[in-house]
Formats: structure tokens, sequence, C-alpha cells
């Protein structure tokens, strides 16, 4: 686990940390992790997980500073383990968004299927119980029942 979180840590000390809001970044790519295979029995994708630099200067930007260091040490942790998995609102980017509660807070993963797996599209703490009413629920660790 210690390596996963060293991963995106080392992305971002190398890619974004000093840089101007809205900065160009270097664009460099980075395997996250593999899904687990009990979310691999549910999508159909090669169960690779990638993320990038552009990723994660959009987070920098965007979140406040405690929610991204938050997000780049588990991002993994939302990926690899989710609670629940949602399809995507259109037209909304990404095409599923994986949901994970750690630290007592739900996580958000948005992750589009490309043809060599998934990449993720962004994260965020969900702040209102309410956001993932109208999303449709495809697979849940749970059991919950998927809505039809």
């Amino acid at each position: 686990m210690k390596s996963k979180k060293k991963i995106l840590l080392n992305l971002h000390e190398s890619c974004i940390i000093g840089t101007q809001e809205k900065a160009v970044v270097v664009f460099r790519t980075v395997f996250l992790c593999h899904l687990s295979n009990s979310v691999l029995q549910e999508i159909e994708t090669s169960g690779k997980v990638y993320t990038n630099s552009r990723i994660l200067k959009h987070l920098y930007d965007k979140k406040p500073a405690e929610e991204y260091d938050f997000l780049i040490c588990n991002i993994y942790k939302v990926v690899k383990y989710p609670d629940r998995i949602y399809k995507n609102k259109d037209p909304k980017r990404g095409d599923l968004c994986f949901l994970k509660k750690l630290k007592g807070y739900n996580y958000l993963c948005s992750l589009e299927v490309a043809d060599d797996g998934l990449t993720v599209i962004t994260a965020f703490r969900v702040r209102k119980e309410s956001y993932l009413n109208n999303y449709e629920l495809l697979w849940s660790w749970r059991g919950d029942i998927p809505s039809s």
C-alpha cells in the first residue's frame, strides 16, 4: 500500500508542487493499481488503472489543501476497494464513479474506460449524501440491489 501512496506523491513532487494556478505541467502518466477481482467480475476492462499529472494538477488547483493531500495518499483505496460503483451521468466526463468511505467521509473517483484500462478523471469528497441519488448503482460491496 505504501508504494501506491508513493506513486502519486512522487508525481506531485516532480510535476505539481509549487506550480502557479492553471499553469501547464509536464504530462506524465503513471500506473495506479489493478482493480480487485470482485470489481473485475462486474466491469469489463483490463483492470489496470492509470492517472496522470494533468489530473493531479486539476485537483491541486481546485480542491482545498487538506482534501488534496488526503486524495493523493488515498485515491488508490477508492479505486481498488470501492464500496459502490455507479454509472456516471451524461454529459459528465468519465464513465464510472467509484465511491469509498474513508475516515468518516465518502470519496468519489470518476474513471474513464479506455482500451488499455481505466483512467482517473477526477476525485473529491462527497459533501452531500443526496449527491448520488440520481446515479445508477452498478455494484455494491455490501450487495445492495442495483437500480433497474
